[in-house]
């Protein structure tokens, strides 16, 4: 079962995100507290959304993500930021069913794109993509500025 994410959800979906950080071999990179994410989910100004995979009733997996926007097609899309189901949920659908549900929302609002990355070495998640239908943007390289160098570009005077 796919259900929208509820605040009582934020400590499950933080357990999720570490555990996919670990996963991901980058826990020192998982620092969002529980806070942060109720803000960034539930505030008042939402910046992000989250559904929660269900087995028997427990959450096994979740999808968190954010609208982009696409100046050549002129409307939004879905950018998915993480996609997990737990090891022992893996083989059960749960993460093909995350992704029809977003699949169905872009539907439902005239979104053009559903996206994410996934790391190069990831080779059960690739191949899972492909098999629906995904296809890697090969001609694009994702750039991101953090920490100190974010610091530098964004202080006066840069």
């Amino acid at each position: 079962m796919i259900r929208t994410a509820t605040p009582a959800d934020v400590p499950v979906i933080r357990s999720m995100i570490r555990e996919l950080a670990e996963y991901e071999k980058v826990v020192q990179e998982a620092r969002a507290s529980e806070e942060q994410l109720h803000e960034a989910l539930f505030g008042d100004r939402p910046a992000a959304f989250a559904h929660i995979a269900e087995e028997a009733g427990e959450p096994v997996g979740f999808a968190l993500w954010f609208l982009n926007f696409s100046t050549w097609r002129g409307v939004h899309g879905i950018y998915l930021e993480d996609l997990y189901v737990r090891p022992q949920a893996r083989g059960g659908g749960h993460g093909k069913a995350l992704l029809t549900e977003l699949a169905r929302i872009c539907a439902e609002r005239g979104y053009e794109r559903l996206e994410w990355a996934v790391l190069n070495w990831n080779r059960p998640s690739i191949d899972f993509y492909e098999a629906l239908g995904a296809r890697p943007q090969d001609e694009w390289t994702v750039y991101r500025l953090t920490d100190d160098a974010l610091a530098k570009l964004g202080s006066p005077g840069a």
